[in-house]
């Protein structure tokens, strides 16, 4: 099994590069299937205690997550970068039978202001979207701003022990974070703050990579927003 090491990093062009279009619509084409269909292990344990309203699903891939959710009583909102991903989503969600719950829209981290228009959802979640620490706070803060009063914002991410265990790479500096830097980027730690922090962990999980079962650990906040 290949140990990744920390000095795999790419420069900010390079990280903002992996980000566009143009990047994921070649990776996908690559392959009949990038990911694995199924829904996050995260996402599930988090929304297991909540009541299905609509969702937004930011960076959807080829909508493993949106067809669960979807397929749970939600009332999804499905965004990729990738057009290419987005034409999986929707005939993947037709194949589940959830295509009147669900539908589709680009959204570019780096060029978009706000992943779900002016619209409000009571469940705003982004899964394993990894951005340069220069546009950390201008992505997560749009994409914040989806959250309607009274939902949820979901964050889970590769955690930077990872990288320090050999796991992963860092794929550039400051890439993989940690829940304070969710929680404080959104001043979710603030006496007067609009967000309830409702969890900020680091849970460890088993995953299939390369040639055995690897340890991994994730990062995990889901935060509800209170006005």
């Amino acid at each position: 099994m290949r140990r990744h090491h920390k000095d795999d990093d790419l420069s900010l062009e390079q990280m903002r590069e992996a980000l566009t279009a143009d990047f994921w619509d070649e990776r996908y084409r690559g392959s009949d299937r990038v990911w694995s269909g199924r829904p996050n292990q995260r996402l599930v344990e988090q929304v297991a205690d909540l009541t299905p309203g609509t969702a937004l699903d930011v960076a959807c891939g080829e909508g493993g997550d949106a067809i669960w959710l979807a397929s749970n009583g939600w009332r999804v909102t499905a965004v990729d970068v990738s057009e290419v991903a987005l034409e999986r989503t929707a005939q993947h969600a037709e194949e589940a039978g959830v295509d009147d719950r669900l539908r589709i829209g680009l959204y570019d981290a780096l060029e978009d202001p706000r992943p779900g228009g002016r619209r409000r959802y009571d469940l705003v979640t982004v899964s394993f979207l990894h951005v340069p620490v220069a546009d950390f706070k201008r992505v997560y803060t749009s994409i914040a701003k989806a959250v309607a009063p009274g939902g949820r914002l979901l964050v889970v991410a590769h955690h930077p022990e990872d990288v320090e265990t050999g796991v992963r790479s860092s794929h550039g500096p400051g890439l993989l974070f940690e829940p304070d830097r969710v929680v404080s980027t959104l001043g979710a730690d603030a006496t007067d703050s609009p967000w309830q922090v409702e969890v900020a962990d680091t849970p460890v999980r088993e995953q299939v990579m390369g040639e055995g079962t690897v340890s991994v650990r994730d990062t995990v906040v889901r935060l509800r927003r209170t006005r």
